[in-house]
């Protein structure tokens, strides 16, 4: 058996977008509306895609605001990126942006494997982001997007089997059926 290959995951976004909810729905199987908001934890979890494992580390972020400084930690060591917004929150979507400028600012790069996701899509009445916005914003930022409900535990594991192929993508490992065979 290959060892599983080791990836640290940060999920960043709003106050209240549901970042959390996200991350132990996928770890945990459940959901869960009310937790501490103010703290940032870490979980770890073994996740299986295209036949290789992957040790996950997820690092679930207090919520940030426009004037949150990025903190030096969210950048070292870190392989992707979720980035979180609600669909219910204009200002969620803006402050994904910010984070988003401020996250290639720390780390230096044009591109990092990134997953764009529009959380809440649950909410159908309270919604005020469609969701060709969000793709749009990430077909801008050469990520990947998806809409997500913390509530179902298939889009919560979508979101993290997404990120880990970008991150392979990044590593040169795209998947079998994007691999292009070359004569040389």
């Amino acid at each position: 058996m290959p060892q599983p290959k080791y990836r640290k995951i940060a999920v960043l976004g709003y106050r209240s977008v549901g970042k959390s909810s996200l991350t132990i729905q996928f770890v945990e199987g459940q959901f869960v509306d009310s937790y501490d908001p103010t703290i940032e934890n870490t979980f770890n979890k073994m996740v299986s895609v295209n036949g290789q494992d992957f040790s996950l580390q997820l690092v679930d972020t207090a919520g940030q605001d426009e004037y949150s400084i990025f903190p030096q930690s969210h950048s070292m060591d870190i392989h992707g990126y979720v980035l979180v917004y609600s669909v219910t929150s204009m200002k969620s979507f803006e402050v994904v942006q910010v984070l988003h400028d401020k996250l290639l600012d720390m780390v230096g790069k044009i591109q990092v494997p990134t997953v764009l996701v529009g959380n809440k899509k649950d909410l159908h009445m309270e919604r005020v982001i469609k969701p060709e916005e969000g793709k749009k914003l990430a077909d801008s930022w050469g990520a990947a997007f998806m809409e997500s409900s913390a509530k179902e535990n298939q889009t919560a594991v979508e979101v993290f089997k997404r990120i880990i192929l970008e991150m392979e993508k990044a590593d040169g490992n795209a998947p079998s059926e994007e691999k292009k065979c070359s004569v040389m």
